[in-house]
């Protein structure tokens, strides 16, 4: 049976494998650089980032939804689900409409405006998860984003 629970710190272990899974699956392995430690500081420490659920089968985590509230100037309160993540053997379960929904209810709960995520334009399997849900996928907005190097060499343009 599989049950969907909030995420605990002894689950991190999981959590990190599970993001590497997806990193290798969208072509991008050798680009995950958190750490557990990053991980339980984040999402567990005095400044908390994150929060996810998790899917587990025979106490065994099977998937991931990590989500976090983030603000509109426009709108308010909103929350950002980063990803969700069930591994290529539980695949076609319905573990990814669990956790979606999970998050949907945190969302509700906290009567938020609205939530968003973003997904890969070629990942067809994840475009008609959302699709079923009559998700607005948005190709007006171009997603911007400075990384780590950028933002540690960043010079002033004055």
């Amino acid at each position: 049976m599989i049950s969907i629970r909030k995420g605990t710190e002894k689950d991190v272990a999981s959590l990190l494998k599970l993001i590497k899974e997806l990193a290798v699956y969208e072509k991008a392995g050798d680009q995950v650089v958190v750490t557990e430690q990053q991980l339980i500081a984040d999402g567990f420490g005095e400044e908390k980032i994150f929060d996810f659920f998790v899917a587990t089968e025979i106490g065994k985590v099977i998937g991931i939804a990590l989500y976090y509230t983030k603000y509109s100037t426009w709108e308010g309160k909103c929350i950002y689900l980063e990803d969700i993540i069930v591994t290529q053997s539980a695949r076609q379960k319905g573990i990814g409409s669990k956790l979606f929904e999970a998050v949907i209810k945190v969302a509700k709960e906290k009567k938020v405006r609205r939530m968003e995520w973003q997904v890969l334009n070629w990942n067809e399997p994840a475009i008609k998860f959302y699709k079923k849900y009559h998700a607005i996928l948005d190709d007006e907005w171009i997603n911007g984003k400075l990384d780590f190097e950028k933002l540690q060499n960043f010079k002033s343009f004055k």
